[in-house]
């Protein structure tokens, strides 16, 4: 007999985000998709839940993924003529900040791939903190640019005093939160984080962060389990403003 504990519960999908600002879907530039095909096949899975416009932001790391304008672009380009163009909307970077970064930034500091509108996504390790980072935060906006720090919640150091994570708002960062860490797929404290950012109003910025099919799919199943969206009520997320002109 069929009755309502047959059902599984419908969530709002993730159309409320707009736009995926931060994934690693292109194809073999990075830790990410390996192939076109595997890009998309997962730029499918995501637009059946909602996402209909991503912009990509491969990782940038001198020692591990040197990649550069020509070496994103291209990608992009490839994954373009497989026809997918109304759901790829461009391509920016994430940046590692490290001394490499600061070298490079220092010497030529006009040659960034930014999100629309300045905003430059920047990590660090997860094990241990940059000392580099204020610097180039401070660097960044000098030039013009805007910082977002992307995932706070996945870095370890912050874990038994999260509110540590103020003063990048303090200097200026914008912070990026990443859907997985919601669903507590990287762990208990990275969940536990995640939600004191949201709890405090501290996230601008929501992304994917998508690298493979296992990542699609614990998205797939936390959608299954709850409503994602209840989460963000006391934060402006910025992702329809900052892509409003691939919107419309």
């Amino acid at each position: 007999m069929w009755t309502i504990f047959n059902r599984k519960r419908q969530y709002p999908d993730l159309q409320w985000m707009h736009v995926d600002m931060h994934s690693h879907i292109l194809p073999g530039i990075d830790d990410g998709c390996e192939n076109t095909e595997q890009s998309v096949a997962l730029l499918q899975r995501l637009e059946q839940l909602g996402l209909t416009k991503f912009h990509f932001t491969p990782h940038i790391i001198h020692d591990m993924y040197p990649n550069t304008a020509e070496t994103i672009g291209g990608a992009f380009h490839r994954l373009h003529q497989e026809g997918v163009e109304q759901l790829a909307t461009g391509y920016a970077a994430e940046y590692m900040v490290d001394t490499a970064f600061d070298q490079q930034f220092t010497q030529d500091p006009r040659n960034l791939l930014c999100l629309p509108g300045g905003y430059v996504l920047i990590e660090m390790s997860y094990i241990e903190e940059s000392k580099l980072i204020e610097k180039v935060a401070f660097d960044l906006q000098m030039e013009g640019y805007i910082p977002i720090l992307a995932h706070p919640e996945r870095y370890i150091y912050y874990h038994r005093d999260p509110k540590k994570i103020e003063r990048f708002q303090d200097i200026g960062c914008l912070l990026q939160l990443n859907l997985l860490s919601l669903m507590g797929y990287y762990g208990r404290q990275e969940r536990r984080v995640a939600k004191y950012l949201l709890e405090n109003g501290m996230i601008n910025l929501v992304g994917t962060d998508v690298h493979h099919e296992r990542h699609v799919r614990a998205i797939e199943v936390g959608l299954q389990q709850e409503d994602l969206r209840a989460h963000f009520k006391y934060c402006e997320i910025l992702n329809e403003e900052l892509f409003r002109d691939v919107l419309t």
